[in-house]
């Protein structure tokens, strides 16, 4: 099984064993032409003459000598090929025993080919899509954001002065390749204290207590680099070596602000979240830097996906930078975005799809997205404790700039409160593979 599986496409190894066995190949066929033309100029008589015979195969017809011997070669050949690939690879042997080397070569290999996906937002709805779309390729980038102001995240933010730092220890545990195990290990919280997501800090600082293990690992790194945020961020890539790479919207804290249909304003993500009838966000500092390396990455993408996530809480704190908007609105990729499958107390309470796309182009600009990706699946299973409900598919006239609606099964049938990781990720590949020709040759059109 492991040796079909080497010799699989896109292994990278069946041209190199090709090379070896024509040049055996060649190597054979001119020992064989030399004992050859020996056997005719030195044929030696008597009994030495017979061993020469017989070993040489002359008493059986010509074309069955070279059968015979072209099997023990091809038999010795391969012999030797698994003996060698055994050898080699037995000190590289993953932490996984039940996932030979073999099965690591080709993901990596086959991954590397995929297209440049750039993803937007936080929360775990970011985090699914990660999940999904790591399984098809390894060139993405989470662009994730930096307005979360409770728990952990918003106690270290308020102790050292640096980003949050949640998000994006979320997005890193759900691009390792042992997922399961990296998102228990940076996610695991040190007994006390009150630090729950999405809540304001309750204790006092200084302590361990409700910190995540990955909260504070960013942290560490962060200090390392000698307070260089980004850089912390990148050696936490490549500490876990995740497949892509996260990067914070921001190297600075932002703060988020709503303002509600009654004209009542709140601050902090904490506080928006639970804030229903939301008429307009905006961030403070407004000019914030966005990350460099976010921006290039927003430029070189084949694929750029909005969400899914909190729309006013993860989505738009990211898209309300200037720079990371104007990126996304110039960019030359396919753009969706993909609509939650569910409301959520609070900020998007009673939304439809098309108060989601409204909210969102509002905040940004008209044309700011190509396709929207809603979800047209109702009788997942509905938790218990679920305050919210299904996002209904109400959908406006269509008009010339209004972007193109795509529907699909993207909900898990387990929790209609959120999307499948794979079903997720196939529709938004689906989709983007439609929409690329139709999106070059408007480009065309543009550009003549």
């Amino acid at each position: 099984m492991n040796l079909r599986r080497w010799l699989a496409p896109g292994i990278g190894v069946k041209r190199w064993l090709l090379v070896v066995f024509s040049g055996l190949l060649l190597l054979a066929l001119g020992v064989a032409h030399l004992i050859r033309q020996v056997s005719q100029d030195l044929r030696p008589g008597g009994l030495t003459g017979v061993l020469i015979d017989a070993v040489t195969l002359q008493f059986l017809p010509y074309a069955l000598r070279g059968l015979i011997v072209g099997s023990i070669g091809v038999a010795l050949v391969l012999l030797g090929v698994v003996r060698v690939v055994r050898a080699v690879t037995e000190p590289l042997r993953t932490a996984d025993e039940d996932q030979p080397l073999v099965e690591v070569i080709y993901q990596k290999r086959f991954l590397a080919r995929g297209p440049r996906v750039v993803a937007l937002g936080g929360g775990t709805g970011l985090s699914a899509l990660l999940r999904g779309m790591k399984e098809h390729t390894s060139n993405i980038t989470a662009i994730v954001t930096v307005a979360d102001d409770g728990g952990s995240s918003g106690a270290l933010r308020e102790e050292l002065g640096i980003p949050p730092v949640g998000d994006i220890r979320n997005c890193i545990a759900a691009l390792a390749d042992a997922e399961s195990l990296m998102s228990d290990l940076l996610g695991y919280r040190f007994p006390g204290g009150h630090r729950e997501a999405g809540q304001p800090v309750e204790t006092e600082p200084g302590g361990l207590g409700g910190h995540a293990i990955g909260n504070l690992l960013i942290a560490a790194l962060t200090a390392v680099e000698g307070g260089d945020f980004e850089e912390g961020v990148r050696r936490m890539n490549r500490v876990l070596a995740v497949r892509g790479q996260v990067l914070p919207a921001s190297p600075t804290p932002i703060t988020l602000h709503a303002r509600t249909r009654e004209g009542l304003v709140v601050s902090g993500q904490s506080n928006v979240m639970h804030t229903s009838g939301i008429e307009r966000v905006w961030i403070t500092p407004g000019d914030v830097a966005a990350s460099e390396d976010a921006v290039a990455a927003i430029a070189e993408a084949e694929l750029i996906v909005l969400g899914p996530g909190s729309l006013y809480t993860s989505l738009l704190p990211v898209l309300l930078i200037p720079r990371i908007r104007d990126a996304v609105a110039a960019a030359p990729a396919v753009r969706i975005y993909v609509c939650n499958v569910a409301t959520q107390a609070g900020e998007t309470a009673g939304y439809d799809l098309a108060d989601h796309v409204e909210a969102l182009l509002a905040h940004t600009s008209p044309g700011l997205v190509d396709l929207v990706l809603a979800n047209d699946r109702f009788d997942a299973h509905v938790p218990a404790s679920w305050q919210a409900e299904s996002v209904r598919l109400r959908w406006p006239p269509r008009s010339e700039a209004s972007p193109r609606l795509v529907t699909d099964d993207v909900v898990d049938a387990d929790n209609a409160h959120h999307h499948d990781p794979a079903r997720l990720a196939a529709a938004v590949l689906r989709a983007a593979e439609h929409e690329a020709p139709l999106r070059r040759r408007v480009g065309a059109v543009r550009t003549a």
